[in-house]
């Protein structure tokens, strides 16, 4: 009869506990770190993440990091010398978070996490699978069945606005003399309202942005790159090239352009998968190619003669 009901736990997540090598206890929630096996058993994680795993860890680490650049080019103006600095401790920030984060984590004090494999959307969303066996009773499971995907995001987000609270308002109060008092804070400012959003944006939208970050990533990259050579009214290579900082953006969109592909591929066949990046370069060149075709003067002018 015990091992009847040792492989009858209802539900997706719900297991036994084992100790000392025995199945011990009622089915329930399986301690942090573990997740069920197909024997409903807790079963201990100790595998290494995927690649996969990995670049989502990393889709989620720059984006505090490119809203802090974001905002901080927004406010300092053009002819602030503040932002280079608040960009390099923007990234110092980030980078500290990130590895205080890996060495928190299981096992403490290496560059290295223990992980369990996602397998379905539904390892994200384990609150909403706790089975009811009688229809009265409800047998809450809840757990981390992704871990630590879910919860290592959230350590790093807690890490890296402690780290600027710390370290920003003093850089800001000392270099960003070009900027008047109630603008120096404002990169600042708007740090305190995306770190929520990120973490709302996590904690409720961890499992799809898991399976959709690529494609996020491509589109977004594209689409902030056209708006971009847009605005900067980049035409020619000859534009192109007359400043410094337009071959520094386009350089790091075509970085996530590559981020993209690699995390699409997942370069499972390198022979096949590594051909793609070639495709990077690929939406600059058509923008520039086609560039001088779209000027709406152009298209103007010529519709007034009637071409």
């Amino acid at each position: 009869m015990a091992v009847a009901m040792s492989s009858t736990c209802p539900g997706l997540y719900c297991g036994r506990i084992m100790i000392n090598g025995s199945v011990e206890g009622d089915c329930g929630v399986c301690p942090r770190g573990e997740r069920t096996n197909l024997q409903k058993v807790c079963e201990r994680c100790t595998e290494s993440p995927e690649l996969y795993d990995w670049l989502y860890l990393g889709f989620m680490a720059m984006l505090p990091l490119v809203l802090h650049w974001f905002f901080m080019e927004w406010y300092s103006g053009k002819k602030s010398s503040s932002a280079l600095f608040q960009h390099i401790s923007a990234m110092l920030e980030c980078g500290v978070s990130a590895v205080v984060t890996l060495l928190v984590s299981e096992p403490v004090g290496q560059f290295r996490i223990h992980s369990c494999r996602v397998q379905m959307l539904s390892d994200w969303y384990t609150m909403l699978y706790n089975p009811s066996p009688d229809y009265v009773t409800t047998l809450h499971c809840t757990q981390e069945a992704v871990y630590p995907l879910y919860t290592i995001v959230l350590i790093y987000y807690a890490f890296c606005l402690v780290l600027m609270m710390l370290l920003r308002p003093l850089l800001v109060k000392k270099i960003a003399c070009g900027l008047g008092k109630s603008d120096r804070f404002k990169s600042i400012y708007a740090a305190l309202y995306f770190f929520p959003i990120l973490t709302v944006l996590q904690a409720v939208g961890g499992g799809l942005l898991y399976y959709a970050f690529p494609y996020i990533i491509l589109v977004l990259s594209l689409v902030t790159l056209a708006v971009y050579m847009s605005a900067s009214e980049i035409q020619s290579f000859k534009n192109l090239i007359a400043k410094k900082k337009r071959l520094v953006v386009l350089f790091s969109h075509w970085l996530l352009h590559a981020y993209g592909i690699i995390s699409i591929s997942r370069l499972d066949k390198l022979e096949q998968d590594l051909p793609l990046l070639a495709l990077v370069p690929g939406p600059a060149l058509f923008y520039l190619a086609t560039a001088k075709f779209t000027e709406p003067s152009r298209i103007l002018s010529e519709g007034g003669n009637g071409h």
